[in-house]
């Protein structure tokens, strides 16, 4: 994936203590917006997905004291059932406690891989529905956000986890340090606004709404289930890495088809690490193409290129926020509202 400067402003928001409603379009829903956090306020780390041992999750601990904030690691960190953080009761009950303790302001996810979806329907919500709080990951974690997007009406962040932190700051690229550092604003309650250079293949335009999505795999398999996104009159954002480009051409017929694309406000194409197709097996199309493909018939902009994703340069975002996305010849931007 080519690499791109983006710039990334931010302006505190003025929040009382507690949680707010926005109200969604036709929906009529209200999506709460869990308080943002204090200095002293606790951040829990669990592993709902793969395994990470304690030592790997190290630096993220350091970032988050240095924030202001308090660190509660979850009794899943260290643990290993094969590829997963524990068991699967394991992780649902670490997750679950995390989600009733009300001394937890926010819960981040140490890494991503596979494994929430195994406990998704174990877990209880009822606590969380009544004393909200942030959710923050991205890839697997997509599983969260969008069970907790349909059925909790609660706002959650898409960000980088644990395992993306760097050990030696000193070494890190600016990027990395700032898309880190994009979770810490987002915590604490600053209205997050992200600009990208123009993909000649961009679809120009301006919407506002909502703003869902994440892993387009992890969609996929979401399609159906009591976890599905709903994207009607929404701003939908997805990225992925691994795949081969006829994989993410079936994947956007599954979004087609299913008429997630039918009724958007506006479509975010992140970053997408595509696998190199087999000699004399080409697919012959492009990302951009197969996207285009598929939204021909409908009039919403389109941003290719967005800083999200399996890369560097992923940004947090609010899913379930009002944002502002406006596709231009020199430029995207996407702001919160």
């Amino acid at each position: 994936m080519k690499r791109k400067d983006f710039l990334s402003s931010v302006g505190i928001a003025a929040m009382a203590a507690g949680a707010i409603s926005l109200k969604l379009g036709e929906s009529e829903k209200k999506i709460i917006i869990p308080p943002f956090l204090n200095p002293g306020d606790t951040i829990g780390i669990t592993s709902p997905a793969g395994y990470i041992t304690t030592e790997e999750i190290q630096s993220s601990v350091n970032k988050i004291r240095e924030w202001g904030f308090n660190v509660s690691i979850g009794s899943t960190i260290g643990k290993r059932d094969f590829t997963f953080g524990g068991t699967d009761r394991e992780r649902a009950a670490d997750l679950q406690q995390m989600l009733d303790n009300t001394n937890i302001k926010a819960i981040l996810c140490a890494r991503g891989g596979y494994g929430a979806v195994r406990i998704i329907d174990q877990l209880d919500f009822k606590k969380f529905k009544k004393d909200p709080k942030w959710v923050i990951g991205f890839s697997d974690i997509t599983v969260l956000h969008g069970h907790i997007n349909r059925n909790c009406h609660v706002a959650t962040i898409h960000s980088k986890m644990c395992n993306s932190f760097p050990d030696d700051w000193t070494k890190a690229e600016p990027i990395q340090i700032e898309t880190i550092e994009s979770i810490g604003h987002c915590l604490s309650g600053r209205k997050m606004n992200y600009s990208a250079f123009s993909n000649v293949k961009n679809k120009p335009g301006t919407a506002t709404g909502e703003l869902v999505g994440g892993n387009l795999r992890t969609i996929e398999s979401l399609a159906g289930s009591n976890s599905d996104i709903c994207t009607k009159n929404k701003i939908l954002f997805v990225e992925d890495t691994g795949e081969y480009l006829y994989s993410i051409d079936r994947m956007f017929w599954n979004l087609k088809r299913s008429g997630k694309l039918h009724e958007l406000k506006g479509l975010i194409i992140g970053g997408f690490k595509v696998k190199k197709d087999d000699s004399g097996d080409e697919f012959g199309k492009t990302v951009e193409e197969i996207v285009l493909e598929k939204i021909k018939d409908y009039k919403y902009p389109v941003c290719f290129d967005f800083p999200v994703g399996h890369q560097r340069n992923n940004f947090s975002l609010k899913c379930g926020v009002q944002h502002e996305l406006v596709v231009e010849q020199n430029e995207s931007r996407l702001m919160e509202v």
